[in-house]
């Protein structure tokens, strides 16, 4: 496999490094390791590959500059399954990082066991990297590591109420398009009448534009579900593209395509707020079909991890989050119900989370995935815990410089100069106020 490119700022020649692919347990596998090695490894998670045949690796994108440069090894797994299939994601992960030192031995080189393992990973891949380092997940995984430390970012930390607030976002959009009692499963009938209803503009080019007032409430509803007031939210929902594809997967039937047999999805607790309309919520609580999960549908197991594995907030070692706040397909509440959990459980000493100003899902820059990953592990090899972003606490969130602290709007070798983020970072840079110095 190619080398990483030479950049102006490296101290060490990426051509150097042992670079191995292969295939593992069914899963396709990328590995390297520096010429001269740190002794520890970083597992990396790709996120959601759909529902295709073809497995893919992803080269820890945005982080193997970083890596590389820093003496560590990295390795990365296609999972030998695609789907939302989190189970075979942390097994085969894991998987991969146990056979580390015997693919270096049969490469031809000979390499100590790794001092340290870490994870890292974005989306569906953070979702993995969270709960790969549960305690639920060491004691009841086939593949079992202990890791040192996680850096989920974009990541899905709120398990299975991901799913529950495409619900939320589905009933609320066929109560305000006067459909509200309408089958959930069949959303596809009425899915031109609600689109319709709610926006003047709906397409993947953006921006989308809500039709009032419908439209209005409805984006007011989903803003609050996904987080609460915050900046970059109105950008991301018109130009940031994830709502288009949030309304695809409206319909489902709660199994997440077949992961599970039975639905999951749970929309009873939800309260849904339209900010300045009392009426209007009192109405839109009242009409709204409400959808309840069957009992056990990913109840533990005894083969193995649970289905759609979960982050309960049961770990001791390092974590540093990161995520956008105009993302509303992976959104920010998800940082706000894992604070909570891992609160819950006493471990909140082991947690920083840190927001970005971004207006899509995962469109972060090297130089914030970097940073992150860099934080967690200073912290974990000896270092002062680093700083993050209160998530949870509304008027901070609400602020406008919210999110200012990490966000890095630099372009450097690893990042696309013309693409999605760096055109939404320059949108964003117009229609906002500067970060403060």
């Amino acid at each position: 496999r190619p080398a990483l490119a030479a950049a102006p700022g490296d101290t060490v020649d990426n051509s150097k490094t042992s670079r191995w692919s292969g295939v593992l347990g069914g899963a396709l596998y990328h590995v390297e390791v520096p010429e001269t090695w740190n002794g520890k490894l970083v597992m990396y998670a790709h996120g959601y590959r759909g529902e295709g045949n073809v497995l893919t690796v992803d080269d820890a994108p945005g982080l193997r500059r970083y890596l590389i440069q820093n003496g560590y090894a990295w390795a990365a797994s296609s999972y030998s399954k695609n789907f939302y299939d989190v189970r075979a994601g942390v097994e085969d992960t894991n998987a991969l990082a146990l056979e580390f030192n015997k693919i270096a031995a049969a490469n031809g080189r000979t390499l100590g066991v790794p001092s340290k393992i870490y994870i890292t990973g974005v989306s569906m891949g953070g979702h993995i990297s969270a709960a790969a380092i549960e305690d639920e997940t060491y004691a009841t995984a086939n593949n079992k590591v202990k890791y040192a430390g996680a850096a989920p970012m974009c990541g899905v930390l709120g398990d299975t109420e991901l799913f529950d607030y495409f619900a939320g976002a589905q009933v609320t959009a066929q109560a305000l398009a006067s459909v509200p009692k309408y089958p959930f499963a069949n959303f596809a009938d009425i899915s031109a009448q609600v689109v319709g209803t709610l926006f003047t503009s709906f397409s993947a080019t953006p921006p989308i534009v809500p039709r009032s007032p419908a439209g209005t409430k409805f984006q007011s509803v989903v803003k609050n579900l996904t987080g609460g007031e915050r900046p970059i939210a109105d950008l991301g929902y018109a130009y940031g593209g994830t709502i288009p594809v949030v309304f695809s997967v409206f319909g489902s039937d709660g199994t997440v395509n077949g992961i599970l047999n039975k639905s999951v999805v749970d929309s009873t607790r939800f309260s849904y707020l339209i900010d300045g309309d009392a009426p209007g919520t009192t109405a839109l609580n009242a009409s709204v079909l409400k959808i309840s999960p069957v009992a056990d549908a990913n109840r533990l197991r005894t083969d193995g991890l649970r289905w759609i594995p979960k982050t309960n907030g049961e770990f001791k070692i390092p974590v540093v989050t990161l995520h956008t706040l105009g993302d509303f397909y992976v959104p920010f509440s998800m940082e706000q119900i894992y604070q909570k959990r891992v609160a819950a459980k006493g471990n909140s000493a082991f947690l920083v989370q840190r927001a970005v100003r971004g207006a899509s899902h995962c469109d972060f820059t090297a130089a914030e995935q970097s940073e992150t990953l860099d934080a967690m592990l200073k912290w974990e090899q000896g270092g002062p815990k680093p700083g993050g972003d209160d998530v949870i606490t509304p008027a901070t969130v609400a602020a406008p410089s919210y999110g200012c602290t990490y966000t890095r709007n630099t372009f450097g070798p690893d990042d696309n100069p013309t693409g999605s983020t760096a055109q939404l970072r320059g949108l964003i840079a117009q229609a906002t106020a500067p970060c403060p110095p």
